[in-house]
């Protein structure tokens, strides 16, 4: 697999492989996965030539990242690049107050404690270490400061402040003493990822879902922000929580809830300029973001070793060039957008 090689400050860098592998969904995300079904997929990935692997403490209050730890034990440290992120401390409590009920399924009973504070990173840091069971973690996002995870973008604000009083002087002197290669933020909105971006010192942001073929909103300012820069973006979501790769049929997902007729009508319209190039949408799809020169991975994940191995094929499919211009010409795809 090509892998793409991102060194902003001068310190060595890091290779990223072009495909890397989410692990929310071996957080029991939507259901649950066995031990052995997990340790499956993640050896799919990695014989698809998959070294990049990102988790966080919430996918699966703890387990994604303990599911980790037996798999990347046999490996060589420097084989691979693996990515967490801090703002949450998972504390234990009662099997019925614990964080996620309905989102995640079978998980220890722990409880998401919202910290951005200096000493809250460096909790979260230390936790992720002992349940990865690894000596270094290569890339620290700080998790989730949105107005989609806190509700408002007052409340967003207001965790950004935190952050950048606090939190943030700990993931910059990781960064600055070497104990993690990068540091940057794992965001759902491109607005607010801007919003870091112009207030810190940020390597890397994690975008979920905000640069597809579906959305290109963020190269309004935000990714001409990124190349200025030197930022680099790590592509999550690129199926938009799904209707990128099933299509737009019934019940399909948008941005983790049932996608709105609007969503649907778009993705027929983007579907059928793909059917006229005997292209699929999933390969449109996961292809366009690497495009872009600020993206260094794209992270779909996968629950099964068949949805990884499927990941890594779209890889190879030749998309021609009269497909992006189709798109664009039809308005389904700013005309700014990068295309190889």
């Amino acid at each position: 697999m090509k892998t793409r090689h991102f060194d902003r400050i001068g310190n060595g860098g890091i290779a990223f492989t072009e495909l890397g592998f989410g692990t929310a969904p071996l957080g029991n995300l939507y259901r649950a996965v066995s031990d052995e079904d997990a340790n499956a997929t993640l050896e799919a990935a990695w014989a698809t030539g998959c070294r990049y692997y990102d988790t966080a403490p919430l996918y699966g209050l703890g387990l994604s990242e303990t599911r980790l730890n037996p798999f990347l034990r046999s490996r060589k440290r420097d084989d691979y690049v693996l990515s967490s992120k801090v703002g949450r401390i998972m504390r234990a409590c009662p099997p019925e107050e614990r964080t996620g009920i309905g989102k995640f399924f079978d998980t220890p009973s722990r409880k998401e404690v919202y910290d951005y504070s200096y000493d809250g990173v460096m909790r979260s840091f230390e936790a992720s270490l002992e349940r990865l069971g690894v000596d270094r973690i290569d890339i620290l996002f700080v998790h989730d400061v949105d107005i989609f995870t806190h509700g408002s973008k007052e409340a967003s604000d207001q965790r950004i402040d935190e952050f950048m009083r606090s939190g943030y002087y700990g993931l910059l002197a990781l960064r600055d003493q070497g104990v993690i290669k990068a540091f940057g933020g794992g965001i759902n909105e491109w607005q607010v990822a801007q919003t870091l971006a112009e207030r810190g010192d940020f390597d890397l942001f994690l975008l979920a879902g905000r640069y597809t073929l579906l959305e290109q909103e963020a190269l309004t300012s935000f990714l001409p922000l990124c190349q200025k820069r030197g930022i680099g973006i790590v592509l999550g979501g690129p199926y938009n929580s799904g209707i990128l790769a099933t299509g737009p049929k019934p019940g399909a997902y948008y941005n983790y809830s049932e996608a709105p007729q609007d969503v649907l009508d778009r993705v027929t319209r983007i579907e059928a300029v793909c059917k006229r190039h005997d292209i699929r949408l999933i390969e449109a799809a996961l292809q366009f973001p690497l495009s872009h020169p600020s993206v260094v991975s794209v992270i779909p994940g996968g629950q099964r070793p068949e949805e990884v191995e499927s990941n890594r094929s779209l890889l190879d499919a030749k998309l021609p060039a009269a497909l992006w211009a189709d798109l664009k010409k039809e308005g389904l795809m700013r005309a700014d957008a990068p295309t190889v």
